[in-house]
């Protein structure tokens, strides 16, 4: 193992009923005025709005709200939530939702303290040192930003979708996990939040580090309780015993106490930032469609790794005498376990445009150190347009 330094401050409150116990939560942390920053109208359906307004009321806790946060979130939110921060004097930030609504969330908190524009922490122009606290009430299991020190935003000015530098900092103060309120998601949420948990574990596993056994171990039984709960998950909506281990699986696949020790990979998602920004698809969508074709790119790098893969997460049996072959195996069962969640695999299935692939290599260009990209093979334009052409069907 590499060395490391690992400090995971969140305290996390997890199963039914635990909502009531928010405003005591948001008190324990000093809050005393939250804006609570919520999605679409799915919380308010599934009753977890009703749980968590009424625990901030018997607690004491004024409250203004930010709505309507979308999928890929954007700037534009981040905004208009700093300015309430100001205006309201809002002291502690509350994210009801999923990463979109969390993101959005830590965002607010770090640029509401910040005299310039909050886009400069994305830029490197500024540097994370403060925020606002954050909390969360959890109602989709898929980015792990519950527990993650990381923080995605679409700039609407450019249309780009950058991840902020990754702190300790913007770690959530708490996060209340009640499987309960994913039940009411749509199947196809569900499938994308599982391939995203599944890319954030897979990003850490596919590495070049050696002896990083334990967490190896730790990346497949991930992946492997990703697989069993998935599918119960969708067949039926309502099996709490499903719910609850992707709830928690989706943490601890991006809370990185898997990926402490070992160099991580992350070209996937940089790759895949791409399609959102020129789609507007599902995150876990565009992941189900980048992920095999990287995968089968950069398979000669070391075949052995991508092997054990295959036959330590799908069952494959391992062919010492052609790695590649055991490999491909593996990847062939992902692009079907993908499938049977009716997730998309190709760029004809999601929607997406091979004659934009030329645009969506100059976009990434834009980005300050946009190429090289990923831990396990580095990535220069000519490989992401690559691996683009293997998710559209186009052979190398």
């Amino acid at each position: 193992m590499n060395n490391f330094t690992f400090y995971s401050p969140t305290l996390f409150t997890f199963g039914d009923g635990e909502e009531k116990n928010t405003g005591a939560l948001v008190r324990r942390f000093s809050g005393s005025r939250v804006l609570l920053v919520t999605g679409g109208g799915s919380v308010r359906r599934n009753g977890a709005y009703d749980a968590v307004t009424a625990s901030l009321e018997a607690a004491g806790i004024p409250f203004t709200e930010l709505s309507d946060v979308q999928a890929n979130p954007r700037s534009g939110k981040v905004y208009e939530g700093i300015d309430l921060v100001r205006r309201t004097g809002a002291d502690f930030l509350l994210a009801l939702g999923g990463g979109s609504v969390i993101d959005t969330a830590k965002a607010i908190g770090f640029g509401a303290l910040y005299k310039g524009d909050f886009w400069d922490f994305f830029t490197g122009a500024a540097k994370i040192e403060k925020t606002l606290p954050v909390g969360v009430v959890l109602t989709i299991s898929a980015a792990g930003s519950e527990g993650s020190d990381s923080c995605v935003i679409t700039q609407e000015r450019g249309n780009l979708k950058w991840g902020c530098p990754k702190t300790d900092v913007i770690r959530p103060k708490f996060a209340v996990l009640n499987p309960r309120f994913t039940c009411s998601l749509p199947a196809y949420q569900t499938a994308s939040g599982a391939v995203d948990m599944m890319a954030h574990i897979m990003e850490r596993y596919f590495t070049n580090t050696p002896d990083v056994g334990l967490t190896d171990r730790l990346c497949e039984a991930l992946l492997k309780t990703v697989l069993d709960a998935a599918p119960k998950a969708i067949a039926d909506p309502n099996d709490y015993a499903a719910r609850a281990d992707l709830m928690w699986a989706g943490m601890l696949a991006h809370n990185n106490s898997c990926g402490v020790g070992r160099e991580q990979d992350w070209a996937s998602h940089q790759i895949e930032h791409e399609l959102s920004a020129f789609y507007d698809c599902a995150h876990g969508a565009g992941l189900a469609v980048i992920l095999p074709a990287w995968m089968e790119y950069v398979l000669p790098h070391d075949p052995v790794r991508l092997a054990q893969f295959a036959v330590r997460v799908f069952g494959c049996e391992m062919n010492f005498a052609d790695p590649e072959a055991t490999a491909r195996q593996g990847i062939e069962k992902l692009c079907l376990f993908f499938h049977s969640l009716g997730m998309p695999i190709t760029f004809d299935e999601l929607g997406a445009k091979a004659k934009d692939i030329p645009d969506m290599v100059a976009h990434r260009a834009e980005k300050p150190g946009g190429f090289p990209f990923g831990g396990f093979v580095k990535i220069q334009p000519a490989d992401m347009e690559a691996i683009l052409r293997l998710a559209a069907g186009e052979a190398q």
